[in-house]
């Protein structure tokens, strides 16, 4: 189970902790922030980038194949659902699409070059995003109760 915590404290700007790490997002100038940090949707690509890299390592490694680099380029778009030819359903018209493109580097056959291609989609993040998931909220005022 991973837990992170986040603490708007001035402008745009949020302070995140995960275990023993702090980072910061934010808006860039054009959106009211002062661009001190990756945007939310930065990071939600990050989080997948560093996903896939992960997994083909992983998997390279528990195959003993010859992986030696991978890069991941990701780009968050929205698209008109009338001008997205794959997509299955609209939602207000409009669809959220990731286009991928990973390179994966090392002296490969045919056959791991396919099986690396395949493993590329399969990391967790790209299957939870893929599937979609339940966010359950929970709001409160502490300032108001008592």
């Amino acid at each position: 189970m991973a837990t992170v915590t986040a603490s708007l404290k001035k402008g745009t700007s949020v302070d995140i902790r995960g275990r023993r790490f702090l980072w910061r997002s934010d808006e860039p100038p054009a959106a009211g922030g002062a661009d001190s940090g990756p945007t939310p949707y930065e990071f939600l690509l990050g989080s997948l980038a560093a996903c896939i890299a992960m997994t083909l390592r992983i998997y390279a490694t528990h195959k003993d194949l010859p992986l030696s680099g991978v890069d991941v380029e990701l780009e968050f778009d929205r698209v008109h659902a009338d001008d997205c030819l794959d997509c299955d359903e609209e939602a207000n018209g409009v669809i959220e699409q990731i286009h991928s493109k990973v390179r994966i580097y090392g002296n490969l056959t045919a056959a791991q070059r396919t099986r690396l291609a395949q493993v590329a989609s399969r990391c967790p993040v790209h299957k939870t995003l893929d599937l979609g998931l339940q966010i359950v909220d929970a709001v409160s005022f502490p300032d108001a109760e008592g």
